[in-house]
């Protein structure tokens, strides 16, 4: 029988990653498939890993063929396929569970020609993400839509977050060119031809971004992939040349161009080989020359100094921008000139700004005011012993230096009236990595929480900065890693709950919530977790509903009252969660479940107010963790095993300063713990082993800082904010398995922690679930 989708997986030399690749695809909860696998000539053992699948699995077979690349592989697939739907994976990436399944439902209830969805990016230094270019196009579901009518989609360049119909693409006959970057050329022309098209916000890919550099996408500063790059962005552009109704796709796509492929262009100066540096300037050149200059004139300032020094030819220029920018010099927006003879006036710091024969005019160079902003962030979050709120974070004005003759005013803005906070001020390292004046803290009592509103607008902070002759405005934002992104709540009072956190802008607010339906305490037995909460006056006959978001999965359970009636337990059996182990998240193999009680005519999120401590639950190698999400709500994870790390202690030891991590002993002993950072541009890494000691049910991994700090390490001079090194936390299991240990929410909501020792900083903090140890 035909299957309904055929998946075209071509692969070469990805013996590492072929494995869990189709590992995804073989889990999808859509399983009338078929797997063509293109063995484009791989030199490694990748094909025995693929033959393995296809032993196992009917489903998958190869076709195998000599070298040809990407796209031709890519072709070969689809004339073996024989489905109704068609989509491509690349074999270092993976599917979500329900990617195959909920682009078919769509495309099955609109008609549309193809279905996209959203993708994330992952790796093992920096775990799962967003993806920045995806962010736009698939911020929200639209279905039966078109580029012309959601121009966002023009950022939607990849092939492999889709399933096409089959009628369709033979329609037009679509066939990938023999080049990289060959998704554009024909993901952009599907947007045109379409009917309609589906777009949506939920997760269909993750999209592997390598620590070595080595896929066709990270391979940035050889020429020849810039002569591809190029070559893709022409036929491209050939596409939209002309026609009134293309003409805003058309600016997008220019726009789009400027920002990506002409800024990597730009930054391949920085390490160009001398003797390819001509043909790198004619091919910069080239496309420069398509690209429209009305577009090129609204870039950003450091890049219209780079266009200028190409269009002069002037290569030392450009090799000075390239290596400016590759070194991070543009992380806080380099710290501004004063323009000679007019000190009310300003210059970028840029590389050419002093040259006595500019070849670039030094006009472009100037710094407008309305490049001054304030610029805030939120540091740390914390609850003092009296019951006030502490928030610290940084002001500042962009580019310029903070001097002590500066003054910050706060504000907390309750239902628009805004009641001024006292200000304590201090040294912090400042947007350009120097210490200045720009650290704040500020404390908030109960009395002044108490007259957060329970319900409208959350309030928020307004920041008041004045430098000189300059005075900027703006709401606190900047939420930085660690109990910022994750900041706990506390009760004000007998009925009121404050909880931090992101505003619907990303400013930094305050929310009150009065009688909130909450989790007071939670206790395990041997095949169930056990739940006490408090639901409030007025939600009638309610159960609690557990939902895994990602399936569409509801389950409700009964409630058991007691005290006067709003006292409840509930028993949620392990068993069922751990049986039902196709993970959402294809790479951490995590399935989230989210709480919720609902009543005859409303619903609530449930409320951690228990006590700050995750329960875990192990059973048949699977852990199910009941822990708070972000906002401060019950969350419910279930996965393989993964140590979480639950406290954070720095002491002093016999060589300077020791750092003690430690959590609880889930599955025996055997495990060992060692610090690991990735080399540039590398899949290879160095690794610090850690002294443990295990006691009371507890295991603690220790090492001495001095150990983390490199002995080889060299300041950048020109970002002097990035890490000497970036360490990870690993724990090896007895069977030799690796993972990074898992940083649990209520001990992000208790970093950063940050220590000083022989003239360098470490700092502890989350980044996507894991513990990171940055040393600057």
């Amino acid at each position: 029988m035909t299957p309904r989708l055929s998946v075209v997986v071509p692969f070469y030399n990805v013996r590492d990653y072929i494995g869990d690749c189709l590992d995804s695809i073989a889990r999808q909860t859509w399983t009338d498939f078929e797997a063509i696998l293109v063995d484009d000539g791989s030199p490694d053992d990748s094909a025995a890993i693929a033959q393995d699948f296809c032993d196992r699995d009917p489903r998958f077979r190869i076709v195998a063929q000599e070298n040809q690349g990407l796209g031709p592989a890519r072709n070969t697939g689809v004339r073996h396929a024989d489905g109704e739907y068609i989509t491509f994976v690349d074999s270092d990436d993976l599917v979500t569970r329900h990617g195959f399944e909920k682009l078919i439902r769509t495309l099955d209830g609109s008609g549309s020609s193809f279905a996209g969805g959203n993708a994330r990016r992952f790796n093992n230094s920096s775990g799962v993400r967003p993806s920045w270019i995806h962010r736009l196009p698939f911020a929200k579901d639209r279905i039966a839509t078109h580029v012309i009518e959601s121009p966002d989609l023009i950022l939607d360049r990849m092939a492999w977050n889709k399933v096409y119909r089959r009628s369709f693409w033979d329609d037009f006959g679509y066939e990938f060119p023999a080049i990289r970057y060959e998704d554009y050329p024909v993901t952009l022309k599907a947007h045109l031809d379409a009917v309609t098209v589906d777009a949506l916000a939920v997760p269909v890919y993750y999209w592997r971004e390598r620590e070595s550099g080595e896929s066709i996408t990270q391979q940035k500063f050889q020429l020849g992939n810039m002569e591809d790059r190029v070559h893709s962005a022409e036929l491209v552009m050939d596409l939209i040349e002309t026609g009134d109704t293309l003409r805003e796709v058309r600016r997008r796509v220019h726009s789009h161009f400027t920002q990506i492929d002409m800024l990597t262009l730009m930054m391949a100066f920085g390490a160009a080989p001398a003797d390819e540096e001509q043909n790198l300037l004619k091919l910069a050149r080239r496309l420069m020359d398509r690209l429209d200059d009305s577009v090129l004139a609204r870039a950003h300032s450091y890049d219209r100094i780079q266009h200028s020094a190409l269009a002069a030819g002037d290569v030392d220029l450009l090799r000075r921008l390239a290596h400016f920018r590759n070194d991070g010099g543009l992380r806080g927006g380099a710290r501004a000139l004063s323009r000679p003879g007019r000190p009310w006036q300003f210059e970028h710091n840029y590389p050419g700004v002093q040259d006595q024969s500019a070849s670039v005019s030094r006009e472009l160079y100037r710094l407008p005011m309305k490049d001054l902003t304030l610029a805030t962030s939120v540091r740390e979050v914390g609850w003092l012993d009296d019951g006030s709120l502490s928030v610290k974070g940084t002001a500042e004005i962009r580019h310029l230096e903070t001097k002590t003759s500066s003054s910050l005013r706060i504000g907390l803005v309750v239902g628009g009236v805004e009641t001024p906070l006292a200000v304590r001020r201090y040294d912090a390292t400042d947007t350009h990595g120097d210490p200045a004046l720009v650290g704040f803290e500020v404390r908030l009592d109960k009395a002044l929480l108490g007259k957060l509103k329970g319900t409208g607008a959350p309030a928020h902070f307004m920041v008041r900065l004045k430098s000189g002759r300059l005075r900027r405005i703006g709401k606190l934002r900047g939420q930085r890693p660690g109990s910022p992104g994750w900041p706990p709540g506390a009760w004000i009072d007998g009925t009121s709950w404050v909880q931090p956190g992101p505003g619907a802008d990303g400013a930094f607010v305050l929310r009150r919530m009065v009688d909130p339906t909450r989790l007071t305490a939670v206790s395990q037995t041997a095949d169930a977790l056990v739940l006490q909460g408090r639901v409030p006056v007025g939600l009638e006959d309610p159960k609690l509903q557990v939902t895994r978001p990602l399936a569409g999965k509801d389950q409700e359970l009964p409630l058991t009252f007691s005290g006067d009636g709003r006292d409840f337990s509930v028993r949620i059996p392990v068993r069922p969660i751990i049986e039902d182990t196709n993970p959402d998240d294809p790479f951490t193999q995590r399935t989230t479940w989210a709480f919720r009680l609902v009543g005859k005519d409303d619903e609530k999120l449930l409320l951690w107010t228990a006590d700050p401590q995750a329960v875990h639950h192990l059973a048949d190698g699977r852990m199910v963790s009941l822990t708070r999400s972000t906002g401060g709500y019950v969350n419910l994870h279930e996965a393989p095993l993964r140590l979480p790390a639950e406290h954070v202690n720095v002491v002093a030891g016999s060589n300077g300063l020791e750092l003690r991590i430690d959590g609880a002993v889930l599955d025996g002993d055997g495990y060992v713990f060692s610090w690991r950072r990735y080399l540039d541009d590398s899949d290879a890494h160095a690794d610090v082993a850690c002294r443990l000691t295990v006691e009371d049910g507890r295991w603690t991994a220790s090492s001495d800082l001095a150990d983390l700090i490199p002995a080889d390490a060299v300041v950048n001079s020109t970002d002097p904010l990035a890490s000497l090194a970036d360490w990870i936390l690993f724990a090896t299991g007895p069977d030799g398995a690796e993972h990074a240990v898992q940083c649990e929410p209520f001990l992000s909501a208790r970093l950063p922690v940050e220590v000083e020792q022989a003239g360098h900083t470490a700092a502890l903090r989350p980044h996507a679930g894991t513990l990171h140890l940055e040393v600057r």
